[in-house]
């Protein structure tokens, strides 16, 4: 942990997009506020002067743990920053002015104040080393662009159900580069069927794989087909949407193909890459999202309930007077949630204590994501062991300590 009086001055920086209202403490106790552009020469103006001012290492509370201003900050050795949760800051301006006034300098004062009251509380950001932090940018990164492709997709299905349905029963993946290319080549049944039964057969099987089995049921079907309208303006502008849909998801597609290829390549560097392959179902995809959400610095977490907070595994209790209630974690790392959620998912399907405790939590009465989440907050015990003690996961030895223990799962 940093200590919080080791700094020669100390900033609250309450940021926007134009301009950052900053609130200075010097040692000598004397607060001065300022406005700054958020340009980066009038950072690096502000800060090289206030660091020649004060000669010595400066603290930067903000609402932020990432972004323009914290990649902005980090880079200057002298600058520490404490990123301040937004919920926090909030409730503590309501505590002194429940009218609900807001001000930029005010949330300024108000981060400074949370920074220097609750060293305990409020951690400086220790950065990781540059490979974890590239490996966390493109897998999130990568998950945006697929959820951009899932956006795509759905509206291409829309847009095909307005006029010219039959694709989306000829084809289970309306993401194939083959779905994709039939809807710009024949973007309606009408220009489809005008087409030579020959050249669409050669079109089917132009891409190979399991498509070319179905090639003469969907030429037959093809054949078969009614247009479902022939107004022509229905027709043209839905069929220009759908064309320019499956374009769009075919150049998503390919860069997160990019993305896959250069994540794959960092992935295998990286020291701990063999530790989380050993986890089941932990493929190109899984494996570089678990190490970028656990990191590589052994010190970051001390428990395995650590890490079941931070990811927003472990369910909160409130409890008020002879009432008492447990809900899920609504402030957590979302992306890292669903990393461990999506995961322990799949592991049902190819660890066999993982499946048998998804069964005994569904027989218990718990949906399904009831049920993964359990299942979850299981497995990063099991992580954490292997993690903090550098040792490859070993499904067998797992099963051998789980009947020496004469555990209640195995005895199903």
């Amino acid at each position: 942990m940093t200590a919080i009086n080791q700094f020669a001055a100390h900033v609250g920086l309450d940021w926007a997009d134009k301009k950052h209202d900053v609130c200075i403490q010097y040692e000598s106790g004397e607060r001065r506020f300022q406005v700054i552009k958020h340009t980066p020469e009038a950072l690096d103006t502000w800060l090289r002067e206030l660091h020649k001012q004060v000669k010595g290492t400066i603290a930067v509370a903000l609402e932020l743990k990432k972004g323009p201003i914290v990649y902005a900050l980090q880079k200057y050795p002298y600058v520490t920053v404490f990123p301040v949760h937004a919920l926090s800051l909030a409730r503590y301006r309501q505590t002194f002015w429940p009218s609900g006034a807001k001000d930029d300098p005010l949330d300024a004062e108000l981060a400074l104040d949370l920074m220097l009251r609750y060293p305990n509380k409020i951690k400086a950001i220790e950065p990781s080393n540059s490979e974890i932090r590239l490996l966390q940018q493109l897998v999130e990164q990568r998950r945006l662009l697929v959820e951009d492709k899932r956006r795509f997709v759905n509206r291409i299905i829309n847009t095909l159900k307005q006029y010219y349905p039959q694709p989306l029963e000829w084809f289970s993946h309306r993401d194939s580069e083959l779905f994709c290319d039939l809807v710009i080549r024949w973007p309606s049944l009408q220009q489809l069927k005008r087409a030579r039964a020959q050249t669409v057969r050669i079109f089917l099987n132009s891409k190979g794989g399991t498509a070319v089995a179905h090639t003469e049921q969907r030429i037959k079907h093809i054949a078969d087909a009614v247009p479902l309208t022939t107004d022509v303006s229905v027709i043209e502008a839905n069929a220009l949407m759908a064309v320019a849909l499956a374009k769009q998801i075919k150049l998503v597609a390919s860069n997160i193909k990019a993305y896959d290829e250069r994540i794959e390549a960092l992935f295998d560097t990286l020291p701990d890459a063999n530790l989380f392959k050993s986890l089941p179902s932990m493929g190109p995809c899984m494996g570089p999202r678990m190490l970028a959400a656990i990191g590589d610095d052994r010190n970051r977490f001390n428990s395995a309930e650590e890490i079941q907070n931070y990811a927003g595994i472990a369910p909160v209790t409130e409890r008020s007077g002879q009432k008492s209630w447990v809900h899920w974690r609504w402030q957590c790392a979302k992306f890292v949630r669903q990393t461990f959620v999506e995961w322990a998912a799949k592991t049902v399907y190819s660890s066999y204590w993982a499946e048998l405790y998804y069964q005994q939590q569904r027989e218990k009465g718990k949906s399904h994501q009831s049920a993964v989440r359990a299942l979850a907050f299981k497995w990063i015990r099991i992580i954490y062991r292997c993690w903090k003690n550098k040792t490859p996961y070993d499904e067998a030895k797992y099963l051998k300590a789980l009947r020496e223990r004469n555990s209640p799962l195995l005895m199903v």
